[in-house]
């Protein structure tokens, strides 16, 4: 393995001095920049050797266009191939595939060259006329690439360069025997741009099988955080939900709040914290992998251009997205991995920028916050919410799915119920008896099943669990009664339990023709009738 290049490459340099084409450095000028990235400014001019390249480096660093500028400039000479494409480009997640390409379609504006994105969520008809067209790049999440593959749409034996973006979130997504199997379908003399922000032993292991000699090119030390991002800590005396969702409005009303991403730990979760910063005024929505492609791309987009003030989003949902100028990010949830932590607060303080990032911590985020202040190796600012009655907001049962002001009732209530709790003993139901009352009440005989109320078996009425106990002793009554017999009484003896023998017939009895006594042929007990003897 390759070790890093010289020092000086890792201040900032000019896209003109890295060996790119005229036409690309045209393209990447059009775009406002002019300076590149130290992941950028090491891996382009490795990449346009052609040699592999094993990027280190976090979100926000600029991996996209380290990858994205060699490849059209290396492609550019070349033409399309029918079925056939030059490249491949692998992403974890819908909007991180569809952030690629719209980098590309931004750098390859000045050549000739086109490109596919295969993704889940959206028609494969579409995607299947485009491939058939012949086109220079692929761009797609694993799953759908097979897919197409299997249904024999794609030939990946053509394939030049291959590059694998997010590869440890890949490995968190559970993607890795796809990628290894995606490998194996492409030339062995392809070239490889795989980037990573962590190395696990599993992707050190992927890397050492499928990469040739690559260089290795770290960006910045590992799980390290940008200065230009002030983290603040927001500890709260109680977990319950409701007094978790307070806090994000009193951190969200604050007035330099431009916008902001709100980051839960599950999908459920996102639902509910968009759901009520949306009751209570606030321009929110969520974005996550349950929600249709086409709602999430929308989401996006508005966020994107200012028509969203709020994004609520879970950790898959935002890994890696380039979203420019975001002002605030909040934690509701302290993050199980410490890692996603960096990644979160990464979406703000970019590309020299400053920004601030909140983190509400309950009594149960102990544990949690101690692995996030291990690896960032910094102490954020403690901030109290002045104004917020904490202890008025009484702890409640979680309402998944459900508003601020319908609590679902949980099985302690259905139990309390069950044992006449908070019931006098006379106002307690006493068990229903066989009056005229009952009579009348019950439907008659012969109505329509469909026409009766349906009664909820999750809910029982006060009558029907009055009846339990009673019907449970009446139940119960026989086999008490029987145990309380001897047991020569219980069981009856061997010879009561013989089956009784039928006497033999008389002599004088009339019979068949073949000697059976008449009326005692072979046939079924339930069809025998009785036959008159004649006289």
């Amino acid at each position: 393995m390759r070790g890093r290049p010289p020092q000086s490459q890792d201040l900032m340099t000019e896209f003109s001095n890295l060996g790119l084409s005229p036409t690309t450095l045209q393209a990447v000028a059009d775009t406002g920049y002019t300076t590149a990235t130290p992941i950028q400014a090491q891996a382009i001019p490795v990449a346009l050797a052609g040699r592999d390249v094993l990027g280190i480096a976090q979100t926000g660093t600029g991996k996209t266009a380290a990858f994205t500028l060699p490849m059209v400039d290396r492609l550019s000479t070349g033409r399309a191939r029918a079925r056939m494409p030059r490249a491949l480009v692998l992403a974890p997640t819908r909007e991180l595939a569809d952030q690629v390409a719209e980098s590309f379609a931004k750098y390859a504006r000045g050549t000739k060259l086109n490109w596919a994105l295969l993704i889940g969520g959206v028609s494969m008809g579409d995607q299947v006329a485009l491939l058939n067209k012949g086109v220079d790049v692929l761009i797609a999440t694993p799953g759908r690439l097979l897919d197409l593959f299997e249904r024999g749409k794609i030939l990946l034996t053509g394939v030049e360069i291959m590059v694998v973006d997010e590869a440890d979130r890949m490995l968190d997504m559970g993607f890795i025997p796809d990628i290894e199997r995606i490998f194996k379908l492409t030339p062995p003399r392809r070239q490889t741009l795989f980037f990573s922000a962590t190395m696990p032993p599993e992707i050190t292991r992927l890397t050492t099988q499928f990469l040739k000699d690559p260089t290795r090119i770290e960006a910045s030390r590992p799980a390290m955080t940008a200065e230009t991002i002030t983290q603040y800590i927001v500890r709260i005396p109680s977990s319950d939900p409701k007094a978790k969702r307070t806090a994000l409005r009193a951190l969200v009303s604050r007035e330099d709040v431009r916008n902001g991403i709100v980051f839960c730990n599950r999908k459920s979760e996102v639902d509910i914290v968009a759901k009520s910063l949306k009751r209570h005024g606030f321009d929110a929505a969520p974005i996550h992998g349950d929600l249709d492609q086409s709602l999430r791309m929308k989401t996006l987009a508005d966020f994107r251009s200012g028509a969203l003030k709020i994004l609520v989003a879970s950790d898959v949902a935002a890994r890696g997205l380039d979203i420019p100028d975001v002002s605030h990010v909040f934690n509701y949830d302290v993050s199980h991995h410490a890692d996603d932590y960096v990644h979160r607060i990464g979406r703000t303080g970019r590309a020299g920028k400053l920004g601030q990032a909140f983190m509400i911590v309950t009594p149960a985020d102990d544990k949690a916050l101690d692995k996030v202040l291990k690896l960032i190796k910094k102490d954020p600012v403690e901030l109290s919410l002045d104004g917020v009655d904490f202890a008025a907001i009484r702890d409640q049962p979680r309402r998944d799915g459900r508003g601020d002001d319908k609590p679902r009732r949980g099985r302690g209530d259905r139990s309390a119920r069950a044992r006449g709790e908070g019931q006098s003993a006379e106002a307690a139901p006493t068990a229903p008896t066989a009056s005229a009352e009952a009579v009348e009440s019950s439907p008659p005989v012969g109505e329509d099943a469909a026409a009766r109320p349906r009664r909820s078996r999750s809910r029982r009425s006060p009558d029907r669990v009055s009846e339990a106990p009673e019907a449970a002793a009446i139940a119960a009554e026989p086999e008490a009664t029987a145990l309380a017999q001897p047991a020569t009484e219980r069981r009856p003896s061997r010879e009561a339990r013989r089956p009784e023998r039928r006497p033999a017939p008389a002599a004088d009895t009339p019979r068949t023709g073949d000697g059976r006594p008449f009326g005692e042929a072979e046939v079924p007990a339930f069809l025998r009738r009785p036959v008159p003897l004649k006289a």
